[in-house]
């Protein structure tokens, strides 16, 4: 039986620099189907605020883990996994590349590295007991426990990503170790894939500006009724669906605590915010290719894709026609 790694390619970045487009023409150049590798595509009725691709952008190229659940059901890291590997098993049967496009790293990390997850289980005393101090004492009270037995995690983990702060807690309260040590080592573990992982960036201020438009033009598309909608049907900002940039700051406005236009700022900031962060996730990732959109055309990045990917198993580039 052969021992040889099967291939796998990554596209990510910070969030608005333009990972669709380039992972539509490298499927095509490739032979590949798209993974979405985004915690908040998977929910169907989540289209705008979710910036996610349509039908007709999609063409013939076949894509996965978008549109599979309800916003009221549960997504994590642990199920985005499982879904992404059955995922790849059955675009290998098809004899075709797949390709890992999306800007959460940690859920990129988990199958690229194929990440243990099996060292804690499930302790609904904790997470009931830490779900209570955030209720009571604020998301800002939950994260300095954080700080104060993983100061690592809690640098890279925002206070309003309330899940991971009380999974790191658990972890913690259940081995005495730190996440943040956990997660490196298994950072450091060889790879079940001959990968390339590539990283498209820009310049900051230029990826700000996109940033801002796009959110101007999700509001032009209807990103609040959509939100409305949801809340029609009983969401709630204690949903996960919910918790994504875009959808959670429309809540207090909805409660009469702010007004449309500090909602639309808050969307903008807590956007940029987060390209920041996934950047500074990024620049951790061992083995990163980097694509800048600042030196580079579409095209030229593409041949550089083309070209580190020709020497992956069972990959042909045919010539563009």
């Amino acid at each position: 039986m052969s021992t040889e790694k099967k291939p796998l390619v990554i596209l990510t970045g910070p969030t608005a620099s333009g990972k669709t487009a380039l992972s539509l023409c490298l499927a095509k150049r490739i032979g590949g189907e798209i993974i979405s590798a985004d915690s908040m595509q998977v929910y169907r009725r989540m289209d705008i605020g979710t910036a996610k691709i349509t039908k007709d952008e999609m063409g013939d190229i076949p894509h996965h883990l978008i549109d599979v659940l309800e916003p009221f059901e549960e997504f994590n890291v642990f199920l985005f996994r499982q879904m992404a590997m059955e995922a790849i098993e059955g675009i290998y049967e098809r004899g075709k590349i797949p390709i890992l496009a999306g800007g959460t790293g940690f859920y990129l990390q988990a199958v690229i590295r194929d990440v243990d997850f099996s060292e804690t289980g499930e302790r609904p005393d904790l997470r009931e007991y830490y779900s209570g101090i955030a209720e009571k004492e604020g998301t800002e009270a939950l994260h300095r426990l954080l700080a104060d037995v993983d100061p690592e995690a809690a640098e890279q983990i925002h206070p309003n990503n309330v899940k991971r702060v009380i999974r790191a807690l658990e972890y913690f309260a259940e081995t005495g170790g730190k996440i943040s040590g956990h997660n490196e080592v298994q950072r450091q573990k060889e790879s079940p894939f001959d990968y390339r992982y590539f990283v498209l960036t820009d310049k900051r201020q230029t990826l700000y500006e996109r940033i801002n438009l796009r959110v101007d033009q999700m509001m032009e598309a209807g990103l609040e009724e959509e939100v409305r909608s949801l809340a029609a049907e009983g969401l709630t900002a204690e949903n996960i669906s919910m918790k994504g940039i875009g959808y959670r700051e429309f809540f207090p406005y909805f409660a009469g605590e702010c007004t449309l236009e500090e909602t639309v700022e808050k969307i903008r900031q807590d956007t940029r915010h987060f390209a920041k962060r996934q950047l500074t996730w990024f620049r951790r990732e061992k083995d990163v290719i980097w694509l800048d959109r600042e030196k580079h055309t579409e095209e030229e990045l593409l041949e550089m894709m083309l070209e580190a990917c020709a020497s992956l198993p069972g990959i042909s580039i045919p010539p563009d026609k």
